[in-house]
């Protein structure tokens, strides 16, 4: 901002790119000399996947930084700020706090969780079903909501899905729109049985967990392929272990998409922060059928997942409804996942 206009404008477009500041800079008309920034994230002032764009403010010739937030990554955390009053730069924190702490919500929880910020989805009939007993299931929901579902995709840096998912129904897991990026695909598959021609093995952009179960020739065959892997040493898959690796490298954000099996251990283990749940109007019924949330499930109602901050979306007959979990700050429960 400069004399009452905007002269400049950026967004942090993923991991590994320039920052928001880098970009507004990049995209400033004249000089930025003398102008005020306005970021709702401290600006950084470390090396990380990129530099400091603390110096490239200064350098630009900035005179006021408005930041609605500190950083909460201790390697950042008001050392920004410091710096840049250093530089003679003024700074002024707060305001809309609350809107800047949701608008990078992936990101607070990382570092105040040390794991990545997990969403769960799924898509069920009235009754709870993602699949019939014959484990028919495309499709329940129609076009519209499944499209918004896969947008949903581009907000978080990885998808992660069960085997059972992979075997019924090949997923893409990817965005699907030409110029933007895939997240990274996850896969839990205790004794890989993964088929090679899965679509969610297209390209090297997918991580595999499984145990010392796993079928020796099948690793081969994905390590010759460019696939990452981790054992674990163990019969099955601990989902502390998963998170403590996702974390170590830097996954901030993963939207789960099934199945049952998986989206209960989650729920088990109190590792879920969000839930989009997409129902159609019709009834599956049977003991057999495939139910959205497996697990051990609660006990008495008490302790049955509540959301909150519920919000609503319709999609013609089609309804999402949405929310937060109150587990952001729970210590994670002791849990496996051993399909």
């Amino acid at each position: 901002m400069k004399r009452d206009k905007v002269i400049g404008q950026g967004y942090h477009h993923r991991a590994g790119l320039p920052h928001a500041e880098i970009e507004a800079l990049r995209a400033t008309v004249g000089s930025a000399r003398g102008a005020t920034l306005y970021v709702n994230l401290e600006p950084c002032s470390h090396y990380g996947r990129t530099p400091p764009c603390v110096d490239a403010i200064v350098k630009a010739g900035i005179t006021r930084v408005v930041c609605c937030t500190p950083d909460p990554n201790p390697k950042v955390c008001s050392r920004a700020i410091k710096r840049l009053r250093q530089a003679g730069v003024s700074v002024s924190v707060g305001g809309l706090v609350e809107e800047a702490e949701s608008l990078n919500e992936a990101f607070f929880a990382f570092h105040h969780q040390h794991r990545p910020f997990i969403a769960i989805k799924f898509a069920a009939s009235l009754d709870g079903k993602i699949a019939t007993s014959s484990h028919d299931s495309q499709w329940i929901t129609n076009e519209q909501a499944r499209n918004f579902a896969r947008n949903l995709r581009r907000q978080y840096q990885a998808v992660l899905v069960g085997i059972n998912t992979i075997l019924r129904d090949n997923p893409h897991l990817g965005v699907r729109a030409p110029g933007k990026p895939d997240p990274l695909r996850i896969v839990l598959d205790s004794t890989l049985r993964l088929p090679m021609t899965s679509q969610v093995l297209r390209d090297k952009n997918a991580l595999i967990f499984t145990t010392r179960r796993g079928n020796p020739t099948k690793r081969q065959q994905l390590i010759r392929k460019g696939i990452s892997l981790v054992v674990s040493p163990r019969d099955f898959i601990s989902l502390r272990t998963v998170m403590k690796e996702l974390a170590r490298r830097e996954i901030i954000s993963i939207f789960v998409e099934g199945g049952g099996t998986v989206l209960g251990s989650l729920v088990d283990a109190g590792l879920v922060d969000k839930v989009y749940a997409f129902y159609a109007p019709i009834l599956i019924g049977g003991k057999t059928a495939v139910s959205a949330v497996g697990g051990e499930g609660a006990p008495i109602l008490s302790r049955a997942l509540r959301l909150t901050k519920v919000f609503k979306k319709t999609f013609g007959d089609n309804i999402l409804i949405g929310g937060y979990t109150a587990n952001n700050n729970k210590k994670i429960r002791s849990a496996r996942h051993g399909s």
